[in-house]
């Protein structure tokens, strides 16, 4: 069976949502607690086996399952910043990208309370077509969602092309035929 650590989460938080009864819900919530706590601390000490046995090819294979990933980052355990991981799911989308002519830019990271917000400039011809801004965007979000599942929002910038209105060029300003 596959497991989508952002979907199984949803799953438990609605189950919990339909024990109407304070009490029983509160005993749910602590076992789920205690459940998620113990495997934690399993998966704690697994990624620091592997690390003091100098293990790069496995450290690198359990950082690349999803799963795996996936509870790393619940666990706080991921050996990579979520600015790394968003890296590298942008280097994933590039050759996409390179298709619609444009490219994009990871501006920030921001880290909050309710989740991290990823900022971004979309840089290339997406920016005059509205159509090819959003399907572009949207490759990049689910690319993000797949290796940052923290990550609640994406912010897309795109640079605004300003109309440049120059000096007048110096000499008598011209009087067009037939002005007094």
């Amino acid at each position: 069976m596959t497991y989508d650590v952002a979907a199984t989460g949803e799953r438990v938080e609605r189950l919990l949502g339909t024990l109407v009864d304070a009490r029983a819900r509160a005993t749910a919530e602590e076992l789920v607690r205690e459940i998620v706590g113990l495997y934690g601390a399993g998966l704690e000490r697994v990624m620091a086996i592997v690390t003091e046995a100098g293990e790069a090819g496995t450290l690198r294979a359990l950082v690349d399952d999803p799963l795996v990933s996936g509870l790393l980052v619940l666990h706080d355990l991921h050996p990579l910043t979520t600015a790394e991981r968003v890296r590298a799911a942008l280097d994933g989308v590039r050759p996409y990208l390179g298709l619609h002519d444009g490219g994009v830019e990871l501006i920030g990271v921001d880290d909050g309370a309710d989740g991290s917000v990823v900022r971004l400039r979309l840089e290339g011809a997406c920016d005059g077509c509205p159509s090819s801004r959003i399907t572009v965007t949207e490759s990049i979000e689910r690319a993000i969602a797949r290796v940052a599942p923290e990550v609640t929002r994406v912010e897309v910038d795109s640079p605004v092309a300003l109309l440049q209105i120059g000096r007048r060029p110096p000499g008598p300003c011209p009087v067009p035929e037939g002005a007094s």
